[in-house]
């Protein structure tokens, strides 16, 4: 697979957690660049597997830009940081040591179903927030 033009957001689009991300990520990030894969479609499903991840588990998140890929909290911070504006507070994050981060950011990704429920960012109807998604 071929470096994305765009940065990407990979994440799962049946979590109602991530559909809020997405959401937020479609206001914050006022260039539109940003581009959104979910993990079902067949782009977010080859970012995944081209990243040495199974697309089938969808626990993780993931935000390539120029080459470099960010996973999981990671991804979240860089997300935050390129989108600017509020977003920039999620550096704060960077705060807690790499292995906590991790622990926390697995707690509550195999969790997140029952903590959260489902949803589905594919069903918005924001005709510019569509524009982001890739299939």
């Amino acid at each position: 697979m071929r470096t994305p033009e765009n940065p990407i957001a990979v994440m799962d689009a049946s979590c109602a957690l991530c559909s809020w991300g997405e959401r937020m990520l479609h206001r914050l990030d006022r260039s539109g660049e940003i581009k959104i894969a979910p993990i079902q479609s067949q782009t977010g499903a080859d970012l995944m597997r081209a990243n040495g991840l199974g697309p089938a588990d969808p626990d993780t998140w993931l935000f390539i830009e120029d080459g470099t890929v960010w996973r999981d909290f990671d991804a979240v911070i860089r997300i935050g940081q390129r989108s600017g504006g509020v977003g920039r507070i999620l550096v704060v994050l960077k705060v807690l040591p790499r292995r906590v981060r991790e622990w926390l950011y697995q707690r509550v990704a195999r969790n997140r179903y029952a903590m959260f429920g489902r949803g589905d960012m594919c069903a918005l109807p924001d005709p510019a927030f569509r524009a982001r998604l890739l299939s």
